[in-house]
């Protein structure tokens, strides 16, 4: 099977942590080449001393939004654009957004289903989630999914399996991931990557030791 794209958050509990700045040198040095942060938790001005560290390190920049209303959403796709990142990842506001990132080179992949909460929680049953998977990715513009995949109350493997048929591009599993056997249901399942912060910044995934650069070699050798 193919390998898949770690992306790892510089986040806990749907928020950048404040020593962001510290744990990118930490995760460049592992080899880790997918670094993504939130909208929320750091001010704007250190948020770009991130990303600028992120790139100068060779790694691809991920922001994923997590704020649920409008107004929030598209004031964080601008800070998306204004920053230069590669990728946006999350929101729910398709329709709003995707005529702003219009030949900003920014991937955009956006939520499936219905998102509620904070941290975010993914509602509806699996035929649900995969219609409207099916319906935000067949968009001009969307270029993959962020699939919060174990913040559903669904069989989460069965979930992730119905949301990569109904489409042919990438679904990144993200929220909630913490174990190896979940990273080997993602990749069975036929997801392109995942995204994972909370667990490495906790020390919480099995490995020699809860530092993070412990952390970031396991998650990296389940891959």
């Amino acid at each position: 099977m193919a390998g898949l794209d770690f992306i790892f958050m510089l986040t806990r509990h749907d928020r950048t942590v404040p020593d962001a700045i510290d744990h990118v040198a930490t995760a460049l040095e592992a080899g880790i080449r997918h670094i993504g942060f939130k909208d929320i938790g750091l001010p704007f001005g250190e948020l770009r001393t991130v990303h600028r560290l992120i790139k100068a390190g060779g790694a691809a920049s991920y922001l994923e939004v997590v704020s649920l209303d409008r107004v929030s959403e598209i004031a964080s796709v601008r800070a998306a654009i204004d920053l230069g990142v590669d990728n946006l990842l999350g929101g729910t506001h398709v329709e709003d957004v995707l005529p702003l990132l219009r030949g900003a080179g920014i991937r955009y992949y956006p939520f499936a289903g219905h998102i509620c909460g904070h941290p975010s929680i993914l509602e509806g049953s699996i035929a649900e989630i995969a219609d409207s998977a099916d319906s935000i990715a067949s968009r001009d513009g969307v270029h993959g999914l962020d699939l919060l995949a174990y913040r559903s109350r669904t069989n989460v493997e069965a979930l992730i399996a119905a949301v990569c048929t109904v489409t042919d591009k990438p679904v990144l599993v993200a929220g909630s991931i913490e174990r190896p056997e979940q990273i080997t249901a993602i990749r069975r399942c036929g997801a392109a990557g995942l995204t994972i912060g909370t667990a490495a910044l906790e020390g919480r995934f099995p490995a020699s030791g809860p530092a993070l650069r412990a952390q970031l070699d396991a998650i990296t050798a389940c891959l």
